[in-house]
């Protein structure tokens, strides 16, 4: 268990010893609550920061492709994010909702999820990347903005997932649960990389210059970070919910992938390459969670 501290987390393992040895020193208690104060709020910037990071390495691709992304690279990129929100949305959602509730909360949290996001697509007038008329209510929105608030309803759920991680990790405190919850932000971040590129290039191939598409990406973004800090708020007042909260971001990602990523992975030519990229980030996001977990 230390090695593992000292290889994932060396800087959380060496303010954890410096805590604990002031400690034992007779040091005031006050300085050792300030040590385990500070060492929390990092690990939760960490978290939240994550995933955000990957938006906005994502989003830079329109400096460096040139020429955009090819149809099959951007079918593969595509299945590979889908493939990594379902292992996150079964690994570390709903299995962790089952072992702290039961299935029947995890199910009832999971569909509320479903029918949560299909109410803001419902609701939200949007443009997906591909599509030619918006969906939602009728808008006077520029295509540009319709298409952010497409990415943004994407986000919302994979905020949320988040946000529900490291409310996790603060109700036991575990080393574990830390490692789950970066697990599930690295995960996270790494098909927010992706999906910042399937971002910037259409609004580049719209008109938009490289700066300004790469900007509208990452502020795309933003509201991952924002709604995971008010889904930790959420749950930590009301500890007893976070096995119907974990279930319900669950059931928002697997909304977003069925709707959304997989139709987009699977439409014009006939290809595998979606499928495979699927196969290879659900792997990644499992072995993550094995790893970390």
């Amino acid at each position: 268990m230390i090695a593992s501290m000292q290889l994932f987390y060396p800087y959380r393992y060496f303010c954890y010893v410096f805590a604990n040895a002031k400690n034992k020193k007779g040091y005031n208690s006050f300085m050792f609550a300030l040590f385990q104060s500070t060492l929390r709020t990092m690990e939760l910037a960490i978290l939240f920061l994550i995933p955000f990071i990957g938006t906005v390495a994502g989003s830079a691709g329109v400096y460096l492709f040139r020429n955009g992304l090819g149809p099959k690279t951007e079918k593969a990129i595509i299945g590979f994010a889908s493939g990594v929100m379902i292992a996150a949305a079964v690994w570390s959602l709903l299995l962790p909702a089952i072992a702290d509730s039961s299935y029947f909360t995890a199910a009832f949290g999971f569909l509320l999820g479903i029918l949560f996001l299909l109410a803001i697509d419902q609701l939200t007038p949007h443009l997906h990347a591909k599509a030619l008329n918006p969906e939602g209510r009728p808008s006077s929105l520029s295509r540009s903005a319709l298409l952010m608030l497409s990415v943004t309803i994407h986000n919302i759920p994979e905020g949320m997932a988040v946000g529900a991680g490291a409310a996790a990790m603060s109700a036991s405190g575990g080393e574990l649960t830390f490692a789950s919850a970066l697990a599930l932000s690295l995960g996270i971040a790494l098909q927010n990389f992706p999906e910042g590129m399937v971002v910037s290039f259409p609004l580049y191939r719209e008109g938009k210059s490289r700066t300004r598409a790469f900007l509208q990406g990452v502020i795309s973004g933003v509201v991952e970070p924002i709604g995971a800090l008010l889904a930790f708020l959420f749950v930590g007042y009301l500890a007893s919910l976070l096995p119907l909260f974990l279930s319900f971001a669950a059931g928002a990602m697997f909304y977003v992938v069925v709707e959304e990523l997989i139709p987009e992975a699977s439409e014009g030519e006939h290809s595998n390459i979606g499928t495979v990229g699927a196969a290879i980030g659900f792997v990644v996001m499992m072995l993550l969670d094995g790893i970390f977990g």
